[in-house]
């Protein structure tokens, strides 16, 4: 495959993320396989379509002073304009006269003479006095998001919660390429076995930083093995694999995972459960339960029992005091993620954080009477705002004085990390060798 259809590709894939707000990492597999790319086109491809969404207002903030007329730009020029910057000022392995060829050529096929002069003069331009300097922009909090290509509001609000020098390594940290980390299923294999395994189909993994039973891909994608298809293991960061210890499972414990799609975290508990107990993994969505039984099915986990429920209702379905531990991974934000999820930081509005905070409420008060006294809630989500995190939780503890907050939690988490745990909390930020994540712990007082 040559390298114009490669970009040719990339610039469809970013239009239907740009209309229809399409997840990236979906389309861009969906491309991947549905064309057959391998090797390093589908590595050009990956590269330009994450790079692109990645650095966004940056390569806006770079085209801007050589554009007369931004307003009237074609959306698909415009991001045709941003792909090929991108691969000018990011990808040094591409030589310009390669990356402007093919803009042009695309150009003339998409559009007309005018449109690839106009494309092809740009560039040239570009090519030859260099992008505006970002130390232009006097504002400290506006340079950082113009740097990082976050929303402004978005920085502005972890200035606030964090700071400005700890808001700068988040920013930075959320345009780092993630790493490919996977849980051993620990119920039926160990850590060498899965190790050994992988490497015979030639993919290379290293232990992970925190967790005992997760492994660090350094080469290959270990999604696309037989190892997985036989159940060995789980593709799941170690922010993530926290949970379950989080929870501390004992043998024949009746736990309910209350937001449970994919399947990840049930998956992990039921292996600690050595299929004993009984996992029930709630999801409001049909094919999503059905997305659970799958991963259910492929670990060889029997303890797990996906039901189709919108967790706020749960109470209608099972009785007060059923449950030995319950998990709310509640929806959210996905701040912590944006590394995985780019285009997350362009679609989430301020809006969009209160109203999921009302319903992570909602969720924790539904599920709070299904839990036996002295039983254990965990509540946890994939994002860095506190307005979801801690003061969710802290409004929780205000209404419901029979709950508090369990400080035994950092007995449980890995050495590494003993020393993050604060009052049965602990949040992790993307620059600490994982995603953001937030756990909180709580006890029903008995």
């Amino acid at each position: 495959m040559s390298k114009y259809n490669v970009r040719d590709i990339a610039l469809d894939i970013l239009l239907a993320i740009e209309k229809n707000q399409a997840f990236s990492n979906l389309l861009l597999n969906n491309s991947i396989q549905k064309r057959g790319i391998q090797g390093k086109d589908a590595g050009l491809l990956t590269e330009i379509v994450y790079g692109t969404i990645q650095r966004r207002d940056t390569l806006d903030y770079g085209l801007a002073p050589f554009l007369k007329n931004p307003k009237k730009l074609q959306p698909w020029v415009r991001v045709l304009l941003r792909l090929s910057l991108y691969q000018m000022v990011y990808l040094d392995r591409v030589p310009d006269r390669a990356i402007l060829h093919e803009a042009v050529e695309i150009a003339k096929k998409r559009g007309h003479k005018g449109i690839a002069s106009m494309v092809n003069g740009v560039l040239r331009n570009i090519q030859r006095s260099g992008t505006p300097s970002l130390e232009e922009i006097q504002n400290p909090v506006e340079r950082l998001a113009i740097e990082t290509s976050h929303p402004l509001w978005l920085v502005k609000r972890w200035v606030e919660q964090y700071g400005l020098d700890k808001t700068r390594g988040i920013c930075l940290a959320n345009l780092m390429a993630p790493k490919q980390t996977i849980r051993v299923n620990s119920a039926r294999f160990t850590q060498n076995e899965v190790k050994e395994a992988l490497e015979k189909e030639g993919i290379v993994v290293e232990p992970g930083h925190f967790v005992e039973e997760a492994l660090e891909v350094q080469k290959g994608n270990a999604a696309h093995t037989q190892a997985f298809r036989e159940g060995m293991f789980t593709v799941q960061d170690e922010s993530s694999m926290l949970v379950a210890h989080a929870l501390g499972a004992e043998a024949e414990d009746l736990i309910l995972d209350s937001c449970a799609a994919p399947g990840g975290k049930s998956t992990h508990i039921a292996e600690q459960l050595r299929n004993s107990g009984k996992v029930i993994s709630l999801d409001i969505h049909d094919h999503k339960v059905k997305l659970i039984a799958q991963q259910a099915e492929r670990l060889h986990l029997t303890n797990i029992e996906p039901t189709v429920q919108d967790s706020r209702k749960a109470g209608e379905q099972f009785d007060k005091e059923m449950f030995d531990r319950i998990l709310v991974d509640a929806p959210c934000s996905g701040f912590g993620v944006m590394r995985r999820k780019p285009d997350l930081k362009y679609t989430k509005t301020e809006q969009d954080v209160k109203q999921l905070a009302r319903i992570q409420q909602d969720i924790l008060n539904a599920v709070a009477p299904l839990l036996k006294k002295g039983g254990t809630l965990v509540y946890s989500t994939c994002t860095i705002d506190r307005d979801e995190n801690g003061d969710v939780v802290a409004a929780f503890l205000a209404d419901h004085a029979d709950f508090q907050k369990d400080e035994t939690l950092a007995a449980r988490m890995p050495q590494k990390l003993k020393q993050n745990v604060k009052h049965g909390e602990i949040q992790l930020l993307p620059d600490a060798q994982s995603d953001g994540f937030y756990i909180a712990c709580l006890q029903k007082k008995v």
